[in-house]
């Protein structure tokens, strides 16, 4: 894995909170994944690569999809595989994918090609993907037009110290790498949606990020204070205690 993998491999720390908390994926992403690749996803092969606990795997298994997991961390390798005990999961990293040339219909990344190293993970893709198959990434990336996520953001950018706010990964860098390949059929969407969830939901979702989770045990207090301060800037925009999530998936496809 990249020199990030310590961050990667956070989340084991929290798998049953991030399998909990995490948002879904709207209808309309696997609609569109089908649209573009020009297949349905029944009775399609397909390789969820850092699957986590399962958050996509499971839509895609819903849809027909004949899914293998693939997840480097062990926590949440074992969270997925109490979710999904019929869908096989291998431990393994989108750098060095342990399975077979031309094997796949369809590979995904949701939420987790950013922890690659985009020179090894995609001709590892092209190599599994069957010619005539679709590489899917995809990023559920915070809408910060609206203001009060927009505020969150900036609180959350202060709290660390850098650019990072724990507010998703939108997949620029990835989807560019794509865009310079040539011989392949690139296409980039964006889907707004939403969902509506308790407030300490909300915290636990920004809580199971890994740029809390890397600080471990030492970050703790200053974990909780942000959290305690970021319940009451949510209670004043929201008095009802519902947090409305609103999201843009940032989808990346390419045919191969």
């Amino acid at each position: 894995m990249t020199a990030s993998a310590p961050r990667a491999l956070s989340f084991d720390s929290a798998a049953a909170q991030y399998a909990a908390a995490r948002p879904g994926y709207p209808p309309v992403l696997l609609d569109t994944v089908e649209e573009l690749a020009g297949h349905p996803l029944r009775g399609a092969r397909t390789v969820d690569v850092g699957a986590g606990t399962g958050i996509a795997t499971r839509l895609l298994h819903a849809r027909g999809a004949l899914v293998t997991a693939v997840e480097p961390g062990p926590g949440m390798a074992g969270e997925l595989r109490r979710s999904l005990p019929s869908v096989p999961v291998v431990r393994g990293d989108g750098n060095r994918l342990p399975l077979a040339t031309a094997s796949a219909d369809l590979v995904t990344y949701a939420q987790s090609w950013h922890w690659t190293d985009a020179d090894l993970s995609l001709p590892e893709a092209l190599r599994v993907l069957r010619p005539g198959g679709a590489l899917a990434l995809w990023w559920n990336v915070a809408d910060e037009s609206v203001r009060w996520i927009a505020d969150q953001g900036a609180r959350l950018r202060r709290h660390f110290g850098t650019d990072d706010s724990a507010h998703g990964t939108p997949g620029g860098a990835g989807s560019r790498n794509l865009g310079q390949l040539s011989g392949g059929e690139f296409t980039q969407r964006l889907l707004p949606w939403s969902r509506t969830v308790p407030a300490d939901l909300h915290l636990a979702n920004l809580a199971s990020h890994s740029a809390f989770l890397v600080r471990g045990a030492a970050g703790e207090a200053s974990t909780r204070r942000f959290l305690d301060e970021e319940q009451g800037h949510l209670a004043a925009v929201f008095p009802d205690g519902m947090v409305e999530e609103r999201y843009v998936v940032e989808l990346a496809l390419l045919i191969r």
